[in-house]
């Protein structure tokens, strides 16, 4: 069953409340809300359980139809595309009216196309915030569709509109049921090209691209899958507004939900995909947004665009890398991708990359070859000292996946160094790979007799 026969997609004219109530059923602030038409441009999607049933809610721009205040906006026709398209790809449509203002020639032709479709659709008539609203919806019964008032704002009526869509998708099929999808945060500068490559890998428009900064403003989910059957992998690729210098951003809203976005894209991401323009190089900028993937203990690989550039300007790969590493030596756990949206060059790579550092997240260390590992660290370079008192570690022990966590049991905490703690990661990566995988350290303080209680306590629960 393609993915088409799960999407629930929310569209209707500017301004009549489509992101607010893609909110209030996604039961979380992911769409940006404001009172300014045009500010959603491409299609906001996120898997939703309700009812049980899992199905891909999609929010769209207005569809304007070139009529609407605002309509100079130089996408505005990139953005009537993808809500048409969303209407092409839906199960079902929920077509949003303003109940307070009745209805509109533009409402009217919205209604019309979203019918000539043939798609399952209903008319959520919003504002309704009182029961004495309600009446206000009748107005809009003329068109033969089924009318639900509601209020996205109060969550008024919401429960019945979420019951008609989930009636009328298709039964649940195997994928529906199987693990959710790999999700991939695509960050970076402006302009870097994310979208494009967003577009090239599907083989699709699936978002808008523009050389004008800020085309993208929100967080859009693009779900793809490879290959069928129970052996699909199956993906959401998150592709996020550029990530400015707080110095760039103007002093509107929609800049700062965009940073919001896309820094809350990062956190709930499997893997992150930072994106970066070969031309300059690593900046900055860069910089920045990789401390936010670091802090966030985040899987990342780093995806050089635009190579086809550089390469023709004479660079090759193994000393642009060499150079990357030494400019961004906190990220070199994380594989480096030379790719080009734009020729389509190792494109299809990146999907490779992305499989194994997810993988690398969920490693599971053996607990001996762990500790033969620290050991054998330690008998290679002496463990700092601090204050005429030596650093013991005792046991090591992996406690967590995603990010890979060890807690490594030791006589102080407090003369683990920074430098010493570097080491001892590059050993355990060493041994283990960990491709693009975070690893955390936690030091917990034991004495000597605890620790050889201890280390022998699990070798016995292994034995056994």
């Amino acid at each position: 069953m393609s993915q088409s026969s799960r999407v629930v997609a929310i569209v209707g004219r500017p301004n009549v409340g489509k992101s607010a109530l893609f909110n209030r059923i996604a039961r979380r602030r992911i769409a940006i809300v404001f009172d300014q038409p045009g500010v959603t441009r491409d299609r906001v999607a996120r898997e939703v359980e309700a009812n049980g049933r899992r199905f891909l809610l999609v929010d769209t721009g207005g569809l304007a139809f070139d009529r609407t205040p605002g309509s100079d906006d130089p996408l505005a026709a990139e953005t009537r595309q993808q809500a048409a398209v969303a209407v092409e790809d839906a199960a079902v449509c929920i077509v949003v009216v303003d109940a307070r203002a009745g209805v509109t020639p533009l409402d009217e032709e919205v209604i019309r196309r979203v019918r000539e479709s043939g798609v399952e659709c209903v008319i959520a008539a919003n504002k309704c915030d009182r029961i004495e609203d309600d009446v206000r919806a009748d107005e809009f019964a003329r068109f033969g569709l089924e009318v639900l008032p509601c209020s996205a704002e109060h969550g008024r009526g919401i429960p019945a509109l979420v019951s008609f869509a989930t009636g009328r998708l298709p039964p649940p099929t195997e994928e529906e049921s199987a693990a959710p999808p790999l999700r991939v945060a695509v960050v970076g500068r402006p302009n870097a090209g994310k979208s494009s490559y967003i577009n090239r890998l599907l083989n699709a428009e699936r978002v808008i691209v523009s050389e004008i900064p800020g085309t993208t403003r929100d967080s859009v989910d693009v779900p793809f899958t490879i290959g069928e059957g129970p052996t699909a992998r199956r993906y959401v690729l998150v592709d996020t507004a550029g990530m400015k210098r707080h110095t760039q951003m103007s002093k509107t809203s929609v800049d700062t939900f965009s940073l919001f976005r896309s820094e809350n894209a990062i956190k709930e991401a499997d893997v992150v995909l930072l994106v970066m323009d070969s031309e300059p190089g690593p900046t900055r900028q860069d910089m920045r947004i990789a401390g936010k993937i670091l802090e966030a203990n985040r899987a990342c690989v780093i995806l050089m665009n635009k190579w086809d550039i550089a390469h023709e300007n004479g660079v090759k790969e193994d000393e642009a890398a060499k150079v990357l590493r030494d400019m961004m030596p906190f990220l070199s756990f994380a594989p480096i991708v030379f790719c080009s949206a734009k020729s389509g060059y190792n494109v299809r790579r990146t999907v490779d990359a992305i499989d194994a550092v997810a993988s690398s997240v969920r490693a599971s260390l053996p607990t001996g070859v762990l500790n033969r590992t620290i050991e054998t660290a330690q008998k290679k370079t002496l463990s700092p000292m601090v204050n005429g008192r030596r650093l013991k570690i005792y046991y090591g022990l992996q406690v967590g996946v995603d990010p890979v966590t060890v807690r490594m049991y030791v006589n102080d905490p407090k003369l683990v160094t920074d430098a010493y703690r570097s080491y001892l990661e590059k050993a355990i990566r060493a041994r283990f790979g960990l491709e693009g995988a975070p690893l955390r350290f936690f030091f917990k303080a034991r004495s000597r007799k605890d620790g050889a209680a201890l280390g022998a306590e699990i070798a016995k629960l292994k034995k056994d």
